[in-house]
C-alpha cells in the first residue's frame, strides 16, 4: 500500500511546479493565498493579480463604447469582441465555420437558452415527439431544463450512469432511418460531485445511434455541460463535436464573474428558434404590426441587448495569464490530477486503532487516469464506529486551520443520492425536517444529507494537499493511534497544527481614544465589563404587568427538582466584541435590549466577526455609541468619527452600523443567545491538556444568561421557561462556530476546542439554546435579573406543577 504511495510523491514530483521554478505559483498569483489553504477551485477559480492589472491597464489606455454604435470607441469594442470570439474558438481548437459562440450571462443562462432555443416537437402531433434525456449525475441547471419542456408538452427522460455504461458495452449497430424527429441528450463532461470524466467518445456515439439506452428514432443532437470540465482539462471541439457547450469564465479564470457562453455547432444553429427579440437582435421590425427579420448573425440573433463588453474584454486578459502562467490546459490537467491522485492515494490509506477507515470516498474510480477522473475528491469523514461525521462540523474545522472546502450536495441531486444512498423518499422526508439544498443541516436520523468535496486548480500547490492531509490527521488522528503513512524526500506529513494567520493580541497592543464617542475609557484588564444598571419602567406600568402576571402566567418546573437560578447576564452591544456584565437588563421583544444590535462592516457592507478579526475582542463596547432615541431606531451608520477609529485598528477600511431595534414589529423580533447550563463541579473539559475554568468557557461561549442547574444541558430538554414576569419559548439548540477557539483574552486560536466539543456532544457542536421573548402587551420592557429562579417546562411533559414553596419563590421581576 505504503509503496503505491511512494510512487504517487515521486510521480508528483516532476510535476510540483510545471509551470517553472522559483515561489510556488500561488504566491504568485494571489498574496492572500500565502493565508489560506483554498480546496474549491470547481466552485470557483481564483483570479491572478496579474489579470486584474492587465485589465485596468486596458481600460485607462482605451475607451469601450456600446457596440452598437458606430462611432470609432464602439468600433474597438466590436472588434474586440470579435477577436476574443476568435480567442474562445481557438482555445477549445475549433473555428468559426464549425462554432458560434453566444455570450450568456452564465452556463445555467446558456442551459436555458437551449432549452427555449431548441427544434423541440410535442406530443400529440403526427410526427414522433422529442425527447430530452439528461444523465441524472446532471447539475441542476441541467435537469431544470425539464421545466421548460414540460411547458412545451415534450418528455424528459432521466438516464442513469449505470444505463449509459450499460448500453456502451452492447453498442448497436448505426440504424438507418427516415426519421428526423430532433432529441437532446445531455451529460456532463466531468462530474461536479465526484469528479468522474464521462467519455467524450459518447457524442458521436450517441449521433450515429451505436450508443443510446432509449430506442427512439430520430435525430439525436448532444449537449455537454462543460462547466466543470474545462476549468483544469483542454477540449478539443475539432474531435468532440458536441452540438451544445455551455460554459462559465469564472470556473477557468476567477474573473469576471456573471459571463459564460454557448458554443453552438453550426450545423444546429438554424433549426434555433427565437421568440422574444432584445436590442440588437433585429435587422428590422415595425412596432406597431407583427412583423420582425431577425439578425443573420446567430450569435446576434440570440445576445438579446447590449452584451456586458467590458466583461468580454477582460477574456483576452484571463486568456492571455493563463497561458503565461501555465503554458496551456494540458499542464493543467497533469499538475491537478497529480495532486488528487496524491491526497486520495493518502486519505484512502487513514484508519484508525481498530482498523476503521477515517474517511468515506465518493468515487466511480481509483485515481489511476487524468482521463476518467478529474481533480476532485468527495468524501465523509467517520467515526471509530464508522459513522459519519456531519458535514458542516468538518467545514467548520477545516475553517479553523484556513482551509476553504465545500459541503453539502453541490448542487447535483442525483449524483449525491447515488453515492451517499439517499432514496427519493428519504428527500422528501429530509424535506419535512426542515432540511433544503444548501443549509448546515448535515445529519437526519443519524444519516448524511450531504458530504465534504475538495477540489485542486492550476494554482494549486503540493503544500495545499499536505496541509489538508494534515488537518485530517491532526483532528482525528493521533501518533498513537497510527503512524503516518511515510516518509520520503517529497514529502513529510505531521501533525504539527498548522500556524495561525491572526497574530495573538497581547497586553500591549493598546486601543488610541476615540474622540467624541465616549466619556469612559476603554477597558484594557478583562475582557468583560461589569456595570450595575437599575432599569425600571414607571412603577405603575411595573404593577399592571405584575397583576396580569400572578392571573395568567402559570409557572411549571421540573417534578421534583432542585431550584436553578440565572447566575450571569451578558450584554453585547456590538457583535463579537467584549461584553458588559450586568446584575439586571431590559428584555424586549428583540431580546436583551440593544445587545449585538450595532456591528462593525467591512467596506462592502459585510459584518466583521472575530472569525476574521479576533482583535475585536479587545474592543469595549461604550456607555453612548450613536445619537438614538429610546426605543425605536432605524439602521443608520454611526458616522466618521468611530468608523476612521476602527479602520485604523483593524487596518484596513470599516464602518459601525446599528441595526434597526423596532421592537414593535414581531416580524423582526431575534432570538437571546441563550441560556447555557455550567455546574461549578462540572467534570465536562473541552481540553485534553488542561480543564478550562468556568469563567472562561463563559468567556468563549459568549452567553447572554448562565444558570446553575443540577444537570448539565438540561435545558436542552425545554419547551419554554418562566424567570420572573418573563416568559420565554425555546427555539432549539444553538450550534457552535469556531469563535469558541479564540481566547476572549489573548486572541489566541485552540484548534482542538471545537473538535473536543464535538466529540463530547456525539459529533455535534450544540451548547446552549436560544430563547424568544414571549412579551407581555407593555410599552416597557421587562426586566431580568440576577438570581431570579428559572421555571422550564419541558418538552415531553407539559403537565402543570404546582407554584413553588416559599423556600423555592420565584424572582418578582
Amino acid at each position: 500500500m505504503f509503496s503505491s504511495v511512494k510512487a504517487s510523491c515521486l510521480k508528483l514530483n516532476s510535476v510540483l511546479n510545471p509551470y517553472g521554478k522559483g515561489r510556488p505559483l500561488k504566491y504568485l498569483i494571489n498574496s492572500n493565498l500565502n493565508r489560506i489553504t483554498y480546496l474549491d477551485h470547481a466552485g470557483s477559480a481564483l483570479f491572478p493579480e496579474s489579470l486584474l492589472k492587465a485589465f485596468t491597464d486596458d481600460l485607462r489606455n482605451n475607451v469601450y463604447g456600446n457596440p452598437h454604435s458606430q462611432n470609432i470607441s464602439s468600433k474597438l469594442t466590436y472588434d474586440t469582441i470579435e477577436h476574443v470570439r476568435y480567442r474562445i474558438l481557438q482555445h477549445f481548437h475549433t473555428t468559426a465555420e464549425d462554432y458560434t459562440i453566444i455570450f450568456t450571462s452564465g452556463c445555467t443562462a446558456a442551459l436555458k437558452l437551449v432549452a427555449e432555443a431548441f427544434p423541440w416537437i410535442p406530443e400529440g402531433t403526427e410526427q414522433t415527439s422529442s425527447r430530452f434525456c439528461y444523465l441524472t449525475d446532471s447539475h441542476t441547471s441541467v435537469v431544470g431544463m425539464r421545466g421548460i419542456t414540460a411547458s412545451m408538452n415534450v418528455s424528459s427522460v432521466p438516464i442513469k450512469p449505470k444505463e449509459i455504461l450499460l448500453s456502451e458495452k452492447n453498442r448497436l449497430p448505426a440504424e438507418e432511418h427516415n426519421c428526423t424527429t430532433p432529441h437532446l441528450f445531455s451529460y456532463p463532461a466531468q462530474s461536479n460531485f465526484s469528479g468522474t470524466k464521462y467519455p467524450l467518445s459518447w457524442i458521436q456515439d450517441i449521433k450515429c445511434g451505436k450508443l443510446c439506452p432509449m430506442k427512439i428514432p430520430g435525430k439525436w443532437f448532444v449537449l455537454l455541460d462543460a462547466a466543470s470540465y474545462v476549468s483544469s482539462s483542454p477540449l478539443d471541439l475539432g474531435v468532440h463535436q458536441a452540438d451544445f457547450i455551455p460554459i462559465s469564465f469564472y470556473k477557468i479564470f476567477g474573473f469576471p464573474t456573471g459571463l459564460g457562453a454557448l458554443l453552438v455547432n453550426n450545423r444546429i444553429a438554424p433549426l434555433l428558434r427565437k421568440t422574444y427579440f432584445g436590442g440588437g437582435t433585429a435587422a428590422a421590425y415595425l412596432a406597431g404590426e407583427d412583423f420582425y427579420f431577425p439578425k443573420k448573425s446567430i450569435a446576434e440573433r440570440f445576445e438579446d441587448g447590449t452584451v456586458s463588453f467590458l466583461d468580454i474584454i477582460a477574456l483576452k486578459h484571463g486568456f492571455d495569464v493563463l497561458e503565461k502562467l501555465t503554458g496551456g490546459m494540458e499542464k493543467i490537467k497533469e499538475h491537478t490530477f497529480a495532486l488528487a491522485h496524491y491526497t486520495y492515494t493518502v486519505l484512502s490509506t487513514l484508519k484508525y486503532a481498530n482498523g476503521a477507515p477515517v474517511v468515506r470516498i465518493y468515487s466511480d474510480t481509483d485515481f489511476s487516469n487524468p482521463d476518467v477522473q478529474g481533480p476532485i475528491i468527495n468524501f465523509n469523514v467517520l467515526d471509530e464506529n464508522g459513522e459519519v461525521i456531519g458535514f458542516s462540523q468538518v467545514d467548520k474545522m477545516a475553517s479553523l486551520y484556513n482551509i476553504h472546502v465545500r459541503t453539502g450536495c453541490f448542487c447535483n441531486t442525483g449524483a449525491c443520492q447515488l453515492h451517499l444512498g439517499i432514496s427519493n423518499e428519504d428527500i422528501q422526508r429530509n424535506l419535512q425536517a426542515g432540511h433544503v439544498c444548501g443549509d448546515d443541516v448535515d445529519l437526519v436520523d443519524g444519516r448524511p444529507t450531504g458530504s465534504v468535496r475538495i477540489s485542486f486548480g492550476y494554482m494549486s500547490s503540493f503544500e495545499d494537499a499536505q496541509t489538508f492531509l494534515k488537518f485530517i490527521i491532526a483532528t482525528r488522528l493521533s501518533m498513537s493511534d497510527t503512524e503516518i503513512p511515510f516518509q520520503s524526500s517529497v514529502t513529510k506529513l505531521t501533525t504539527e497544527s498548522v500556524p495561525d494567520d491572526h497574530p495573538s493580541f497581547n497586553n500591549a497592543d493598546k486601543l488610541s481614544p476615540i474622540p467624541h464617542i465616549s466619556d469612559r475609557e476603554l477597558r484594557n484588564n478583562s475582557s468583560v465589563t461589569k456595570m450595575t444598571v437599575n432599569w425600571q419602567p414607571p412603577e405603575a406600568e411595573a404593577e399592571s404587568i405584575r397583576a396580569a402576571v400572578s392571573e395568567t402566567a402559570v409557572p411549571t418546573c421540573r417534578r421534583g427538582g432542585k431550584p436553578i437560578t440565572v447566575t450571569n447576564i451578558y450584554v453585547y452591544p456590538i457583535k463579537s466584541c467584549s461584553a458588559f456584565e450586568v446584575s439586571e437588563w431590559p428584555v424586549g421583544n428583540q431580546g436583551l435590549l440593544y445587545d449585538r444590535n450595532w456591528m462593525v462592516v467591512n467596506q462592502n457592507g459585510v459584518c466583521i466577526t472575530q472569525k476574521q478579526e479576533p482583535r475585536l475582542l479587545s474592543f469595549f463596547p461604550l456607555h453612548r455609541l450613536c445619537q438614538t432615541s429610546r426605543y425605536l431606531v432605524k439602521t443608520h451608520d454611526c458616522g466618521d468619527g468611530i468608523a476612521d477609529w476602527f479602520s485604523l485598528f483593524l487596518g484596513h477600511p470599516c464602518r459601525l452600523i446599528r441595526q434597526s431595534s423596532d421592537m414593535k414589529n414581531r416580524s423582526h423580533r431575534k432570538t437571546t443567545k441563550g441560556m447555557f447550563s455550567f455546574l461549578k463541579n462540572c467534570d465536562f473539559s473541552l481540553s485534553k491538556h488542561q480543564p478550562l475554568e468556568i469563567e472562561e468557557l463563559i468567556r468563549r461561549f459568549r452567553a447572554n444568561i448562565v444558570i446553575s442547574a443540577p444537570e448539565s444541558f438540561e435545558e436542552e430538554e425545554w419547551a419554554e421557561i418562566s424567570i420572573g414576569a418573563l416568559r420565554f419559548q425555546v427555539m432549539g439548540p444553538c450550534s457552535r462556530c469556531q469563535i469558541i477557539c479564540i481566547d476572549q483574552q489573548s486572541g489566541e486560536r485552540n484548534k482542538e476546542f471545537l473538535q473536543s466539543l464535538s466529540a463530547a456532544r456525539g459529533r455535534k457542536t450544540n451548547f446552549g439554546i436560544y430563547l424568544m421573548n414571549q412579551p407581555l402587551h407593555s410599552s416597557f420592557p421587562d426586566i431580568l435579573s440576577v438570581g431570579c429562579q428559572v421555571l422550564p417546562v419541558l418538552k415531553e411533559n407539559t403537565e402543570i406543577q404546582p407554584p413553588p414553596t416559599s423556600s423555592e419563590e420565584k424572582c418578582s421581576g
